[in-house]
């Protein structure tokens, strides 16, 4: 399998990288399996205190891997999308539960399911080239999964703007509505000064305080991942989700699109 997310540790910080720039870093198996991983391996190593996770390219995450789901030929591609739902939410939940702080250093292009990502870590900063949308409805689906981490962290008003309007927006606003923790002109800056402060803490007192910070996100998905997995899979084998997801591999409007 080819490597699509870089690890490596240097003293107490573990980094992960999405390194799949050919598609925009997309939440293909692989990246999904080899960040799973990345994660395990930083929460088993005693050294490591605190995750970095970031990305090469201009985009961060564009989402679902949209040309790995039409190449599939799952004689049940309801039960086969529910299960890469589940794998999703399970990966979520490997972020939000981490015995270790999770720092997203984010300079780049957020997408859809990349923005689970972002919501699902402990700090999130985002430079000048950060660009944020939730496009789901235009390809007629919905950001069912994801919103087990987004949910918790956007205001009421700002999850219905941008759920329904799919409209993008910048580091700015995702920290005026709670997506992101800060905007930074400097990213590798910003990262930095909050190592330094959280190198002074314990491992304990890290984890303890963490875990007061997740336990309501967690009952959620105690109480809801397995109902958002049966709703994303019927959305995605619906008549409308196949033609949004073709009009998008084929660069053309969808359908119902307005002409406006």
């Amino acid at each position: 399998m080819d490597r699509v997310v870089g690890y490596s540790v240097e003293g107490y910080v573990a980094r992960l990288t999405l390194n799949s720039p050919h598609n925009r870093n997309a939440l293909s198996e692989a990246l999904v399996a080899q960040l799973h991983q990345g994660l395990r391996d930083a929460a088993d190593d005693p050294a490591v205190r605190v995750v970095v996770l970031g990305h090469t390219g201009n985009t961060f995450c564009a989402g679902a891997d949209l040309s790995q789901r039409s190449a599939q030929t799952n004689t049940d591609p309801a039960e086969a999308t529910a299960e890469r739902s589940r794998e999703m939410a399970a990966l979520l939940r490997a972020i939000v539960e981490s015995p270790r702080p999770v720092i997203v250093a984010v300079d780049g292009h957020v997408r859809a399911g990349g923005m689970g990502l972002v919501a699902a870590c402990d700090i999130a900063v985002a430079g000048p080239q950060s660009t944020f949308a939730l496009t789901e409805a235009r390809i007629g689906v919905a950001p069912a999964i994801i919103s087990l981490t987004l949910l918790p962290k956007l205001t009421a008003r700002a999850a219905a703007r941008y759920y329904l309007t799919g409209e993008k927006f910048d580091a700015t606003v995702a920290a005026e509505i709670g997506l992101i923790t800060m905007a930074a002109e400097d990213v590798d800056a910003a990262v930095a000064t909050l190592l330094a402060d959280i190198g002074r803490a314990s491992p304990q007192g890290l984890a303890a305080s963490k875990a007061l910070t997740t336990a309501a996100v967690l009952a959620g998905f105690d109480r809801d991942a397995e109902r958002l997995a049966a709703e994303s899979a019927r959305l995605f084998v619906s008549d409308e989700a196949r033609e949004g997801m073709l009009s998008f591999l084929e660069k053309r409007p969808p359908r119902w699109a307005s002409p406006g």
